[in-house]
């Protein structure tokens, strides 16, 4: 239905994340994959989801000057917000354990921020998603980073993943979110885009 609309478009995916890359298969689109090297860092003035929103336009700066009159970028990013600070991708095992034991027996935000930039438009939208975890005790926590090495996912976990499924207690919001792609936004936005003349 969505890929008929946009039959004349090019969608470009500007990430290497397998996750958002399934999303969109699911979503019956075609599209193509474009990666390019982006330092993620940000202004220390920005909170909550200005920075994934700063992130995910961040992303798209590369790709600005090539862009047809047909393409639809996309860019995103994911942050995990806590006790006022954003949590991205852990560096280590003990980073890991750190914040996994910072979220457990307590609820915290996932943001995905999704940037949609054409030659002649940006748009920037986010979804938030508030996650309760169970009080996780150190082996589970141990076991989990042993077993699932969550080292590329803000926060330290995939709640598709084991300590998903144990863990969590109340989830507001969309859970895809927390995946990495607000799906019913990307959804949402392509087809507003498709109805819009090239």
């Amino acid at each position: 239905m969505l890929k008929e609309k946009l039959k004349n478009h090019n969608i470009i995916l500007a990430s290497g994340s397998p996750r958002r890359q399934q999303f969109f298969r699911d979503l019956g689109l075609d599209f193509e994959i474009r990666l390019k090297p982006v330092k993620e860092e940000y202004p220390n003035r920005l909170t909550h989801f200005e920075i994934s929103d700063y992130l995910a336009q961040l992303k798209a700066i590369p790709f600005k000057d090539e862009l047809l009159k047909n393409d639809i970028l996309i860019t995103s990013d994911t942050i995990v917000w806590h006790n006022n600070t954003a949590l991205g991708k852990p560096t280590d095992e003990a980073d890991a354990f750190n914040i996994l034991k910072s979220l457990s027996n307590n609820t915290h935000e996932v943001i995905t921020s999704v940037c949609f930039t054409t030659k002649t438009l940006e748009k920037t939208l986010h979804s938030i998603t508030k996650v309760s975890f169970k009080a996780f005790t150190d082996e589970e926590i141990l076991y989990y980073i042993k077993t699932a090495k969550p080292f590329d996912k803000a926060g330290a976990y995939g709640i598709q993943e084991w300590i998903g499924q144990i863990g969590v207690t109340k989830l507001e919001g969309s859970y895809f979110n927390v995946m990495g792609l607000p799906t019913h936004l990307v959804y949402q936005t392509l087809n507003s885009l498709a109805d819009r003349p090239i």
